[in-house]
């Protein structure tokens, strides 16, 4: 990931949009969730102004594909982009093509039905904030990451298997829980599909996580196992995102 962020208003979005149709059209959340702003770390990071951009181009249409490789990012932006998908009276189908983790695990219970391969995963934990202030602020931000949290909860909750306890999900958060295909499937209401091969996000956020699956990211300072193959696998994404683009 570049250390100089790229001016949004001088580069395409690539919130790619493919295989649009007078019915259906697919959409592609392969980056960060960041809040808006004319920056981005990366090209590939997703703000709510992307996807609202997206969803005016895709308006009126029966389905909509959202496929969905990410590490999350901000939970503000994260709501935003949820609510709007929410609101698009489209039938949403949502694949995880190799993680949703964080906000984007939230992004992805936007889907009416969700698709995930056996080796995906999916990561939800507590909304976490950095803040500095005295105690009363503290407090403050406490109780307001409470609020966040609940909302949160309550979208896990409408994908819920019925035999499954909110509870337990509550559990799940709070200690910082990945889980494959197959375990999503336990909880949640998914249609669990046959593994891929899979890239990681194209991005170190995952490092910063406390249980990220070494698979996805190494140990040591959060650099990909084999960072070459990793590389390479993220200028082919962009590559294909850059060839299918419609200018949004």
């Amino acid at each position: 990931m570049s250390a100089t962020p790229i001016n949004s208003k001088k580069h395409n979005q690539l919130m790619t949009v493919k295989n649009l149709t007078s019915t259906s059209a697919d959409l592609y959340i392969y980056g960060e969730i960041v809040d808006n702003t004319d920056w981005k770390w990366d090209e590939a990071d997703v703000m709510p102004d992307d996807v609202l951009d997206a969803l005016n181009q895709v308006d009126g249409l029966d389905e909509l594909n959202i496929y969905i490789n990410s590490p999350g990012g901000s939970v503000f932006a994260g709501q935003a982009i949820y609510n709007m998908l929410n609101r698009n009276k489209a039938k949403k189908n949502v694949y995880v093509d190799g993680v949703a983790a964080s906000m984007a695990s939230v992004i992805a219970m936007v889907g009416d039905t969700i698709y995930i391969p056996s080796n995906a995963y999916l990561m939800i934990h507590k909304p976490l904030t950095i803040a500095i202030g005295n105690a009363t602020d503290f407090r403050d931000i406490a109780e307001r990451l409470d609020v966040l949290e609940e909302g949160l909860i309550n979208v896990y909750k409408d994908k819920l298997k019925t035999d499954v306890d909110i509870e337990t999900i509550k559990a799940m958060v709070e200690k910082e829980t990945w889980l494959t295909g197959d375990r999503v499937a336990e909880y949640f209401n998914v249609e669990v599909t046959e593994p891929k091969a899979i890239a990681a996000c194209a991005t170190d956020i995952l490092a910063r996580y406390d249980k990220t699956p070494s698979k996805l990211v190494a140990i040591d300072g959060g650099k990909p196992n084999n960072e070459s193959q990793l590389n390479n696998e993220n200028e082919l994404i962009r590559f294909q995102n850059e060839l299918d683009l419609l200018a949004l």
